[in-house]
Formats: C-alpha cells, sequence, structure tokens
C-alpha cells in the first residue's frame, strides 16, 4: 500500500571511508521495497521499518529538501541510492521521484552511484549520461546467472537477465556500471558453477566490475522472515541454516575461502574489476600571476 510522509533530512552521511560503494551521502526516496527479496536486511528491527513488503512510504517531499541540502553544500561527495529500498521499484514508473532526484543531482552537478535490481533504471539513461561528465556509477545486485533461482529468492525483482541486458546498454552508452554479488546465500549460490557462470555472463553484458560478499546477515526479524521463505520455497534449507549458523549474525558460505579464490581466478580470467573506481573531485588549479 503506497502512503505518504514528510522526511526531515534527504542526504545521510555515510561513514568514511566508504571502501565498498564510494559513497559521501546516502539518500533514500522511500520506506519499504516492493522488490520481496527474500534475504533483505531491512528488514531488521535497527532499521524501524514496520510492513516493509507491505507499505512503501512516498516521502512527498523528497525533492525540496535534495535541492535545499544541496544548495548549501560546498565539496562535491558520491550520492548512493538504493541503500534501504530499491530506487526503481515499480511504484517509482508513476511516482518517478527517483528520476527527479536525478534532475537535481544533474542541476547541481554532483557525482552519483546507483543500486538496484530493475532494468526501469533505463528510463533515465541520458539523466545518468549527463551526470557522468561529473560521475556516475550503477550497481545491479545479481547473485545468480539463474532466472528461476533469481525469481524465487527475489520475487518482486525483475529476473537476473533482464538487468544483464539493461547493464549492456548503460556500458554501451559509456556509463560506469557493474554488479554486486552479494549476498551470495550459502546453500542456494555458494557454489564453482554459479559463480563461474556469473562472472562470465557479466564479463560478456561488458560490466566495468563486480563486488561479492560471500555471505548474508541474519538479523532478527531478517532471520524469521528468511527462514519462512526458506520453508515454503527451499524446504529442508533453513534446518541447515540453524544447524551451522544457530543464531549467529552472519553466515558465511560454504568452502569461503576456496570461493573466494574461484571468484578471483575467474575475474582475473575475463579481465574484470573487484572495486570501484570512486568519484575523485579535481583539484583546485592554481591560477599563474604570469
Amino acid at each position: 500500500m503506497r502512503k505518504e510522509i514528510e522526511a526531515r533530512q534527504m542526504l545521510s552521511p555515510v561513514k568514511q571511508p566508504d571502501i565498498w560503494f564510494g559513497l559521501k551521502y546516502s539518500m533514500n526516496l522511500y520506506r519499504g521495497c516492493q522488490h520481496r527479496c527474500i534475504y533483505c536486511d531491512s528488514r531488521s528491527q535497527c532499521y524501524g521499518i514496520d510492513r516493509f513488503d507491505q507499505d512503501v512510504l512516498v516521502k512527498t517531499n523528497a525533492i525540496d529538501l535534495l535541492r535545499d541540502e544541496l544548495s548549501r553544500k560546498r565539496k562535491k561527495g558520491t550520492i548512493g541510492t538504493g541503500s534501504m529500498n530499491d530506487p526503481y521499484m515499480p511504484l517509482e514508473k508513476h511516482e518517478k521521484l527517483t528520476q527527479r532526484a536525478l534532475e537535481t543531482i544533474a542541476q547541481f552537478r554532483f557525482p552519483v552511484h546507483v543500486l538496484t535490481k530493475s532494468d526501469l533504471v533505463l528510463r533515465d539513461i541520458d539523466l545518468l549520461q549527463q551526470i557522468s561528465q561529473v560521475y556516475t556509477a550503477v550497481s545491479f545486485t545479481i547473485t545468480t546467472a539463474n532466472d528461476e533461482l533469481g525469481k524465487q529468492v527475489e520475487p518482486g525483482a525483475p529476473r537476473p537477465s533482464a538487468r544483464l541486458k539493461a547493464i549492456e546498454h548503460l556500458a554501451a552508452r559509456g556509463i560506469y556500471t557493474g554488479v554486486l554479488m552479494m549476498p551470495v546465500l550459502p546453500y542456494l549460490q555458494d557454489n564453482e558453477v554459479n559463480i563461474r557462470e556469473l562472472v562470465k555472463r557479466v564479463a560478456d553484458s561488458g560490466a566495468h566490475y563486480i563486488l561479492a560478499s560471500f555471505g548474508v546477515t541474519l538479523r532478527d526479524r531478517q532471520r524469521v522472515y528468511f527462514y519462512q521463505e526458506l520453508d515454503r520455497r527451499f524446504p529442508g534449507v533453513s534446518q541447515q541454516y540453524q544447524q551451522a549458523f544457530g543464531g549467529d549474525y552472519f553466515a558465511p558460505v560454504r568452502e569461503y575461502d576456496h570461493l573466494k579464490a574461484v571468484f578471483k581466478a575467474a575475474c582475473a580470467e575475463v579481465g574484470m574489476a573487484r572495486r570501484i573506481k570512486p568519484f575523485c573531485e579535481p583539484e583546485a588549479q592554481q591560477l599563474s600571476l604570469f
């Protein structure tokens, strides 16, 4: 259900240095998400988002706040969107908050890093290309090349094949784009075949990088929902989790060191970077006296 709220702040500072995504600010235009990914960490109690899948809260004053905050910032830094919800969930087709936010970011010439699971991002390809004159990165979460498995673990999101096709379009337009291979789910995706196939498909799409995390968090409400969905979709797997991880905060993949080595070797074979190149503000040029 769509609901409206007013936000008090739009750009939240990110703890520095952000070695993963290169962000200085985080921006969430919505609360809640329609992609219904069974593993989503944003369901955790610490984030205070009740009815995470049922209600999407639209921040009606988001663009006015964003414009005001950007007008007062003197130092450029990458604005990231997509950490607590997907900026291109289905609701965005009509709300267009993300599109309007990108227009504002382009106006103030700030860099941006979009994190998404949706090929709807292609709607804004012209804006992203315009912002790329400063800095644009678009990262797609893809943890399997198998569309059927993708449908089970991310039931409300476009299939992995659609995301790979979107990468092709972005890369063809010269936009810096890559993949977040995170989380890799134990007992479902933690095997050599999945890792090697995904790296190959990502490379074939023209992506510039893959960032990987080999495991999944298991926090309070997140864990409860995840196990319920595992029981429904993959009978017996939640019992494997409970036996292997108990009440642990993090569930690493099986053969952790081996799979990391497989991933590193697969990326080396295709020349794929395993880190992003973050935005670097150009140094001010000193004027000559002569």
